[in-house]
């Protein structure tokens, strides 16, 4: 039996992280067989790239350097992580996957989103989510929360605040573009209460198979 393939999405300080923890917990306790693995990143050549993207003292990175980056490492993750435990039946869960790189390079750098996703295409070769639940938080809320819990920041952190809001003009554009895929979950909201509704979301997804 193929695996189902679930992204979370959403912009700087949404808290996705936290909610995939929980939602990993809850779907293991219901006896589910799942992967959680993050972008950039997942696997050794992809974590290394992700040190290349974050580094803050990289500011002179071209904007297509960057997309083209992202793709790199997502294809090595896809080939090495994703399909293969796709493949297992498992439930892979992914913090970030293509919709990030269409928000953030292909809007949010204004490179165009159709522009980014073919090279995305390229890279993933047909791996797309079955389901992308999109933490929906304003920036500025987002922003404020990175740097008020002290977590370290990284360059796209340190952005200003109109490219964060391009960023998340993107993400509504794609929430709009793909809605039988992405289902967007208010993030203002209550921890538990975003994490039941993801799971919520998850179980819908998963009943129809």
């Amino acid at each position: 039996m193929k695996g189902i393939f679930i992204t979370f999405e959403g912009p700087e300080g949404s808290g996705k992280t936290s909610v995939i923890k929980a939602v990993e917990t809850a779907l293991k306790q219901r006896g589910i067989d799942v992967l959680v693995t993050r972008e950039p990143g997942g696997v050794a050549i992809s974590e290394q790239i992700r040190q290349l993207l974050l580094d803050v003292d990289k500011k002179e990175m071209d904007p297509r350097t960057e997309a083209l980056l992202f793709a790199a490492s997502r294809r090595q993750h896809v080939i090495e992580v994703i399909n293969p435990a796709l493949k297992e039946g498992k439930v892979v869960v992914c913090d970030r996957y293509v919709d990030s790189s269409l928000a953030y390079q292909g809007h949010g750098r204004g490179l165009g989103i159709d522009e980014v996703y073919r090279i995305n295409h390229f890279a993933i070769d047909g791996t797309l989510p079955d389901l992308t639940l999109f933490i929906d938080v304003p920036p500025s809320i987002g922003l404020n929360r990175v740097f008020a819990n002290g977590r370290n920041v990284d360059r796209l952190d340190l952005e200003s605040m109109a490219f964060h809001e391009k960023v998340y003009e993107g993400y509504c554009i794609l929430v709009k573009r793909f809605p039988e895929r992405i289902r967007a979950i208010d993030g203002t909201k209550p921890l538990e209460r975003v994490v039941e509704r993801a799971l919520e979301m998850i179980a819908t997804r998963l009943d129809e198979e």
